[in-house]
């Protein structure tokens, strides 16, 4: 009566076996993990094993589900300092970046696919998020480093834009159903709109401190804290919608509010909800995957991939472009921002709401969709790393592998237990001391414990167990680490020269003659200047060019400060790579200096026609005030 139960299970629980298995292959080979989920989807769908699958709305009940686990992690792993050092560029990207693509893709649309204005608009709308999934997985997971701004951009952007995509995607299907004209629902939209974010941004403030004092403060069973956090989270994303607000946005913030501050048992939490997550996007994945029918993409195939090189090369450069602007970034920048557009499980989620809504073509526009993304994930989510490499945007490892555990103390300690392998070549091997806040007290050397005071000199292969607060792990990191590998670009990239922070900026002066600002105080450490010139944050890779120096942070300590700096002296600016994004400051440049050519253009006097030696005859003048500058010789930022 029940026999069908078990067969579904043991199928569903094979999927996921193997999509875990399969991961082995996209670490090896560098393939988009997440297209390996969606690839064993198709594979088993009805098309191809002949899973047969067709509930869109189960679908999209589960995709919502794990949308919620997925936005609320990506909230929880991203630190504060990192979303207020570049909150304005991208939560200007995950709204104006949002609407631009969508209107740029949909009028693309409208001719491409031969839809309807409104619904070109409705399919800009469902692939105008990039997906907080895969960039999170290519910048964190990807083995590579990427210059600090840059990384943060995308990381925020992509965890916040999915509530402005299902507002747009949600309105244009409610226009289609309704047959009323935008024009004539604009003030019911607007309001809409203010209420959504609104609500989401006060609920998921709110849910995220509730969740921080209901951990604190409940005595529970170790295990079912992060249960809690789970069901907490889920029923935030819930109740938000419930009330007519962004649940996505709920979900982010909540997950940002909670992940920023103390609770109780976060490494638990952290690597909780990491498997979560990871189950989330296999499960969405696998489902979305079944839902599509391959043998209906051949009609839509070519408009559909002609609309993806479109989205990728064309209106999502306009849309970060524009958004940039007024911000500092380089060209380079700007054209690694562009290209890390992935588009995801969400864009195929919202393609679902046509087909709920029982629209015309939502068929087409599912399957569209679907290319779309494989496509994305395809030419974008396997470019990733070249592109870093080509644009100079990956930051050199400055320290090799560190092997260490790290186990939180019971209650509220402000202090863990970290527990370090001592490996060869390492600097403490080496004889390097332990700074006496490390709190050192337990030494394990060939299965023996000992007190580190008894213990002589460290050895490799030892395990050093010591107390010490969170933020000076990446200080014993440094000192565990095992010899970095130097790469060939590596005095390029942070300076051949090592100068110290801590003196002040005159020293500079008097050794390579650098002229220093009025407003600028002489007795400034050179790390102040530097952080203050770097809008009060500073990474490892970042640059402050001040005449023919350049001052380049090395590492930075506990407290935002620049521990260690290199300096280039009359180098050359390395050209950008890509001659077109010119920021809002080159624009302004390049505006001003054809101004004043204009205007000396209009005082100079006119030409005195000259007589022609041959035959009398006057010919003007062919002075001119000096040859033009091309664009090409706007200066560098």
């Amino acid at each position: 009566m029940v026999d069908w139960i078990f067969p579904l299970i043991l199928i569903g629980a094979g999927l996921i076996v193997i999509s875990v298995l399969t991961s082995l292959v996209a670490f090896r080979f560098g393939a988009p993990l997440l297209l390996i989920f969606l690839g064993i989807g198709l594979v088993a769908g009805s098309d191809g094993l002949g899973l047969q699958f067709d509930d869109v709305n189960t679908a999209y009940f589960v995709g919502s589900l794990a949308l919620a686990v997925i936005l609320f992690d990506s909230g929880f792993g991203t630190s504060l300092k990192a979303f207020r050092q570049t909150a304005a560029p991208s939560i200007i990207l995950a709204t104006i970046g949002v609407v631009l693509t969508t209107l740029v893709v949909g009028i693309a649309a409208h001719f491409v696919l031969g839809l309807t204005l409104l619904e070109g608009m409705l399919m800009g709308a469902i692939v105008s998020s990039t997906d907080a999934a895969a960039v999170f997985f290519l910048l964190r997971v990807g083995g590579i480093t990427i210059r600090e701004k840059v990384r943060s951009t995308l990381e925020v952007e992509s965890g916040s834009n999915d509530p402005m995509a299902i507002f747009l995607t949600v309105m244009f299907v409610e226009l289609l159903i309704s047959g009323t004209s935008l024009g004539e629902l604009t003030h019911e939209l607007l309001a809409g709109f203010a209420i959504q974010m609104g609500l989401g941004v006060v609920v998921g403030i709110g849910g995220g401190l509730l969740i921080v004092q209901v951990i604190n403060r409940l005595e529970l069973e170790g295990a079912l804290y992060p249960i809690m956090v789970l069901g907490m989270a889920i029923s935030i994303f819930a109740l938000t919608g419930l009330l007519g607000g962004s649940g996505a946005l709920a979900a982010y913030i909540a997950g940002l509010v909670a992940g920023n501050r103390r609770v109780r048992g976060k490494s638990s939490l952290v690597r909780f909800q990491d498997g979560m997550t990871w189950l989330a996007q296999i499960v969405m994945f696998l489902i979305l995957g079944l839902l599509a029918n391959p043998s209906q993409f051949a009609s839509v195939a070519l408009p559909a991939i002609a609309l993806a090189l479109f989205l990728m090369f064309v209106a999502r450069p306009i849309a970060v472009w524009l958004c940039l602007l007024p911000f500092r970034y380089q060209r380079d920048e700007i054209a690694f921002v562009s290209w890390v557009g992935l588009r995801g499980a969400v864009s195929i989620l919202l393609a679902i709401l046509p087909l709920i809504a029982f629209l015309p073509n939502g068929t087409m526009m599912f399957n569209t969709a679907f290319i779309i993304v494989l496509t994305s994930l395809l030419v974008q989510g396997w470019t990733i790393r070249p592109m870093a490499q080509w644009l100079g945007l990956i930051v050199p490892p400055r320290i090799g592998p560190v092997e260490r555990v790290g186990l939180e103390l019971p209650g509220n300690a402000h202090h863990e237990l970290i527990v370090y392998h001592v490996v060869p070549g390492s600097p403490v091997a080496e004889g390097e001391r332990l700074p006496r806040w490390a709190r050192p007290s337990l030494v394990v050397r060939d299965g023996q414990s000992m007190r580190y005071q008894y213990a002589g000199r460290i050895k490799p292969g030892d395990y050093i167990y010591m107390f010490i607060a969170p933020r000076y792990t990446r200080l014993l990191d440094r000192l565990f680490a095992s010899p970095a590998k130097v790469e060939a670009d590596d005095k390029d990239f942070f300076g051949a020269f090592p100068i110290n922070p801590e003196k002040p900026i005159s020293a500079l002066r008097e050794a390579y003659g650098m002229n220093i600002a009025p407003n600028v105080s002489a007795d400034k450490s050179i790390s102040e200047f530097m952080v203050e010139r770097l809008g009060g944050s500073a990474e490892e890779g970042d640059r402050v060019a001040v005449g023919n120096l350049e001052l380049i942070v090395r590492s930075v300590d506990v407290n935002g400060n620049v521990a260690d700096a290199g300096l280039t002296i009359d180098q050359e600016p390395q050209p950008a790579r890509v001659k077109f994004f010119l920021n809002g400051r080159e624009l302004l440049e390049l505006a001003t200096t054809r101004m004043r050519r204009l205007k000396r253009r209009r005082q100079k006097p006119f030409a005195k026609p000259v007589a022609s030696p041959a035959s009398g005859a006057e010919q003007p003048s062919t002075e001119t005030d000096g040859p033009t500058e091309p664009i090409e010789n706007a200066r560098q930022s």
